[in-house]
């Protein structure tokens, strides 16, 4: 299989698949890397190549450009999930592309979009909603039946109360805490979370 991206992220993912898949690595895609080794692991100038007929993981924390990459380079994209993660056997769904690190709990019937960032020690609970591109991050938490749009980023710590609706391609600022739905292209900020400005 193949990393696409070699940067910190990326340093992330080969601990989990290393640690938890019988994955063997065989390279990183970047265009950009002035390096020729992440780990020891080659990486490989992806040119004009627009496919790959291997297994990959977009290795990128960036969620635009994650979708960017997802949408112009076709590739049997696999998710990755850390053993130490605990996902409830009850009607879980997790959509290919999606990383989900170290000590994250997904609780019953809830459904995780492609190419999402679960990141470590983030909690989401039963019957939530999440759509593709979406990174929650580390130490999050979203109570129960909280949908949440693609391309949002819930930062560091944040708190989303239950039943909540956050809109696609918002930022909620780190320790905040979601007690009203959150439109589109938002930023909000704080506790409880207040609009900020739009993410154009």
């Amino acid at each position: 299989m193949f990393l696409y991206g070699a940067g910190g992220h990326a340093r992330v993912i080969i601990d989990i698949i290393q640690c938890s898949t019988n994955y063997q690595i065989e390279g990183v895609y970047d265009n950009f890397s002035s390096d020729k080794f992440l780990h020891h692991i080659p990486i490989i100038d992806v040119g004009k190549e627009k496919n790959s007929d291997r297994e990959v993981v977009i290795s990128i924390g960036n969620n635009s450009i994650r979708k960017k990459i997802a949408q112009s380079f076709m590739a049997k994209y696999i998710s990755v999930i850390h053993k130490k993660a605990v996902i409830s056997k009850l009607e879980v769904f997790i959509g290919e592309g999606t990383v989900v690190m170290a000590n994250a709990v997904i609780n019953p019937n809830s459904t995780i979009g492609k190419h999402c960032i679960i990141n470590t020690a983030a909690l989401v609970e039963h019957d939530c909603k999440i759509e593709d591109y979406v990174h929650i991050a580390p130490n999050a938490a979203l109570a129960g039946n909280v949908t949440v749009g693609e391309g949002t980023q819930i930062g560091l710590g944040c708190h989303v109360i239950p039943g909540i609706t956050i809109g696609k391609w918002c930022i909620i600022g780190a320790g905040s805490t979601v007690i009203e739905d959150v439109p589109d292209f938002s930023i909000v900020v704080g506790s409880p979370a207040k609009f900020i400005k739009l993410n154009k």
